[in-house]
């Protein structure tokens, strides 16, 4: 029984993970996004992003980074020879990647909360993805186990990546175009005022 209460609590507490990680990086391309904009906007836009990161890193990401992990173990206990297979191995690998993810987050918020993170939004919406991937090769480990189909997982991965640069660059033309067609609307309204 205690397995399936180990296993219960880890998916709870990969969702919740998940969640922080995915929401705390569109908050980092936001806080970088108010540098552009005037004074006084920008100083307080930066102020309550600090604030909303600092919270979700330490309410919500952190507590469901140590939920799973903390459930993780409790899992292995209960089948320990589980250790021997290589799938889990591999699985453990990109789990501590994105553990390294999630405090090299940390510091980006503190670089961020001094002004010295030179990061731009896009640059952010790139870094927004690489959980994403590993989400993906993780779920797929736990499923299949020793049984993944390699050559298909990774047209799958690889068709993944590609689709997430082409939406990323799809974006920012999207973004400068409809600047510029701002600046030709207000360019008249200026002249004629």
């Amino acid at each position: 029984m205690a397995y399936y209460w180990f296993k219960a609590f880890h998916l709870i507490g990969i969702v919740v993970w998940f969640a922080g990680l995915f929401y705390l990086v569109r908050l980092f391309v936001y806080h970088a996004e108010a540098e552009q904009e005037p004074e006084p906007a920008s100083s307080i836009l930066k102020k309550q992003y600090e604030i909303m990161e600092k919270r979700l890193y330490s309410i919500i990401t952190t507590p469901g980074m140590i939920l799973t992990v903390a459930m993780a173990i409790g899992l292995i206990s209960t089948e320990p020879e589980i250790m021997k297979s290589t799938w889990l191995h591999i699985k453990l690998a990109f789990v501590l990647l994105l553990i390294g993810y999630h405090f090299f987050c940390n510091s980006i918020m503190k670089k961020l909360a001094a002004g010295e993170c030179n990061l731009t939004g896009q640059q952010f919406r790139a870094l927004n993805e690489a959980p994403t991937i590993l989400l993906v090769l993780i779920v797929l480990l736990a499923v299949f186990k020793n049984s993944l189909p390699l050559d298909t997982t990774t047209w799958l991965v690889a068709g993944l990546v590609i689709t997430m640069v082409a939406t990323i660059q799809l974006y920012a033309k999207k973004r400068r175009k409809d600047k510029e067609k701002l600046a030709q609307i207000e360019q008249p309204e200026l002249s004629q005022g």
